[in-house]
């Protein structure tokens, strides 16, 4: 590894040069991050512990749960433990480390975003055959996918990066971003910039449509329902999953597929900072807190305490 790079650590400059802003950022991140972990833990705990969500369903949410905190955690306390120690630098085989888990668990938790919309499908537009198709076998092949394919992508962009020789060692971001790394290069990058286009564009692209074609037969199913209520209900559940799902989506696409994006100003590493800690965030909230059945696991989990009564 030494002999196929000029560079032994690199340089995270971090999204902001002035240390004001840095502290805003830290403040802001490590809020995030521990609202979302916490959220996301204790979905994930409340699904575990009452047997009653033990439906397909919240399995995909525990999955989901899963990946938003391993996906923040890749790169967030890093990030933190930089800001405070003053240490700026990391080696480079724990770079790609970084990269390799952050682009599996990113890949993975796409997927599995359309994976929960076809089971959304399934339940709504076909209930009579929905257990006979949602049965074991089925929902781990389901959660299965994602896992994998996140680790073959992966695989694939972190052993070309590791064959790349690299001029410069200043990273302009606050984690090893695969674009970022790929413009440090001074050998040939057609490779890896075209596999970042292909296999990003398939990461996100497929999983998108399955997710539109799955939600526009439910939109056609809620209209027809009868409550003005129940409607409103169902239309903000799903509007709600869609804004996240499209918020999530449509910032990797401006941080991947914009051409005229440098990667090096805050302008155009905000849709970073939205996809890696706003959405993750997010989610334990979209997904669970507007789901009667998982309040109720979180009351029980919880026990009698006033977060419980407050749910």
């Amino acid at each position: 590894m030494g002999n196929q790079t000029q560079v032994s650590e690199f340089v995270l400059v971090g999204l902001f040069a002035q240390p004001q802003q840095q502290q805003v950022l830290f403040g802001l991140s490590f809020s995030l991050y521990l609202i979302g972990g916490i959220g996301n833990l204790l979905t994930l705990l409340a699904i575990i512990s009452d047997p009653q969500v033990h439906r397909p369903m919240y399995f995909f949410l525990s999955n989901l749960s899963i990946l938003d905190i391993c996906f923040t955690s890749t790169t967030i306390p890093k990030m933190l433990a930089n800001h405070l120690y003053g240490c700026t630098t990391i080696s480079f085989p724990e770079c790609l480390v970084q990269m390799y888990f952050f682009i599996a668990f990113g890949t993975a938790d796409s997927i599995l975003l359309s994976v929960m919309a076809f089971d959304r499908y399934l339940a709504i537009c076909c209930p009579l055959h929905y257990m006979a198709i949602m049965n074991t076998l089925w929902c781990t092949l389901l959660v299965a996918v994602p896992w994998v394919s996140g680790n073959l992508v992966s695989m694939v962009h972190t052993i070309l990066m590791n064959h790349l020789s690299f001029c410069s060692n200043r990273i302009p971001h606050f984690f090893c971003d695969l674009n970022a790394l790929i413009k440090l290069s001074c050998s040939d990058t057609q490779i890896n910039e075209m596999l970042v286009l292909v296999l990003g564009g398939l990461v996100v692209l497929i999983p998108f449509v399955c997710i539109m074609t799955s939600y526009t037969p439910i939109a056609m199913a809620v209209w027809k329902v009868p409550s003005a209520q129940g409607k409103w209900k169902a239309f903000s559940t799903c509007g709600s999953h869609l804004c996240v799902i499209i918020l999530f989506n449509g910032t990797i696409i401006g941080v991947y597929f914009n051409p005229t994006s440098t990667h090096s100003t805050p302008r155009d590493m905000a849709p970073t900072v939205m996809y890696t800690v706003v959405t993750p965030m997010l989610n334990p909230f979209i997904y669970s807190l507007r789901n009667q059945d998982l309040k109720g696991a979180l009351r029980k989990l919880l026990g009698g305490n006033h977060l419980a009564k407050s749910l």
